[in-house]
């Protein structure tokens, strides 16, 4: 979740919300087709999971207790073999070595799978979403408290090395066009690797699921045999009182953004969603929901949309299929896209 630019937008395919689904096998597969009968009670298992810096809640529906377990153990580990690829805090990542050195031969196909999708977005956001802000996000992180007033020549040195078409993807290859650049996935990593838990669900067998990790899910199928996965956004100001906005859905990836995830300064001006053009966090939006068809897009959108505000964040999402957005701006005032609630 972060950055974007003053570019003029070019805009992207539409989305939808997120997937989640898991398949545990031949009960899960009698299940699912009905031979248990109608009348055969939903087991249910949950976990919590540290990951990427935050906490994955899974929760999975099924015919019996021990395939979800089964599912949830092996979604788990897939989820963690991710972080160890894609985390540039973790000291041995492909990330973090290619972020040390500048370069990184025969890159994983997870790396260079999330690398492809955030230039892909980068392009049709025109630069709304760029993983190589982490110069510009460092420098914030370094001064951050009650003012954030970086040196000028300092500030104008590091945005020359924010610009995702400076980040050379190739196969047997990644490379930095200019020495002093970095990544950062926190905007699209997480989002990436909860798609992939979804996809080791659906594997093993469950339709039936809810995956979430700090703001970003995707649900599939039902809470039980007739009830939709409610979904609560909680408002970007703590303290008040305002009734949460409810969303009912299935079959949908939804990923929040927001100035007070990862706050540099107590008024919230400065905060982890930096604009590469300026250097320093948009104004207008608190906080921005996006539903897609997956998490990765809808991770990314967010972070685009807290950029660009709200006037040319809505017009990308109503251009996109599937995609809906809604948005709160920094007094509070709500605002959404035509199909949000639909």
């Amino acid at each position: 979740m972060e950055y974007g630019t003053q570019r003029k937008s070019v805009y992207l395919n539409r989305r939808k919300f997120m997937q989640i689904i898991a398949v545990a096998g031949a009960s899960a597969i009698c299940w699912k087709s009905g031979m248990f009968g109608t009348g055969k009670t939903l087991q249910v298992a949950r976990r919590s999971q540290s990951i990427m810096g935050t906490v994955l809640n899974l929760t999975v529906y099924g015919p019996d207790r021990d395939s979800c377990e089964e599912a949830i153990n092996k979604t788990i580990d897939k989820m963690l073999l991710l972080e160890s690829h894609l985390s540039r805090h973790m000291k041995g990542s492909e990330l973090a070595k290619l972020n040390g050195s500048g370069t990184l031969t025969n890159p994983s196909e997870y790396l260079l799978d999330v690398l492809t999708l955030a230039d892909d977005i980068s392009r049709k956001t025109s630069g709304a979403f760029d993983v190589t802000v982490l110069p510009l996000l460092q420098m914030h992180e370094s001064i951050r408290g009650e003012n954030d007033h970086p040196d000028r020549e300092d500030l104008a040195a590091t945005k020359k090395l924010v610009n995702y078409e400076h980040l050379s993807l190739a196969k047997d290859k990644l490379r930095f066009r200019k020495q002093g650049m970095g990544i950062s996935l926190d905007g699209i990593g997480k989002g990436y690797i909860v798609d992939q838990g979804i996809s080791t669900l659906r594997n093993h067998g469950f339709n039936n699921v809810y995956l979430e990790a700090g703001g970003d899910l995707m649900v599939s199928g039902m809470k039980d045999k007739s009830s939709p996965w409610r979904i609560g956004l909680r408002s970007p100001r703590s303290g008040k009182t305002q009734k949460p906005v409810i969303l009912e859905v299935s079959d949908k990836a939804v990923a929040t953004s927001g100035d007070y995830f990862q706050p540099f300064t107590s008024d919230l001006k400065h905060h982890h969603i930096i604009h590469p053009a300026s250097g320093f966090s948009p104004l207008e939006l608190a906080s921005c929901t996006i539903t897609a068809p997956n998490v990765a897009l809808a991770d990314s959108l967010a972070t685009a949309v807290m950029v660009l505000g709200k006037a040319d964040g809505f017009d990308l999402i109503e251009s996109m299929d599937d995609c809906e957005c809604f948005v709160v701006d920094k007094h509070l005032g709500k605002s959404n896209t035509t199909g949000f609630f639909a």
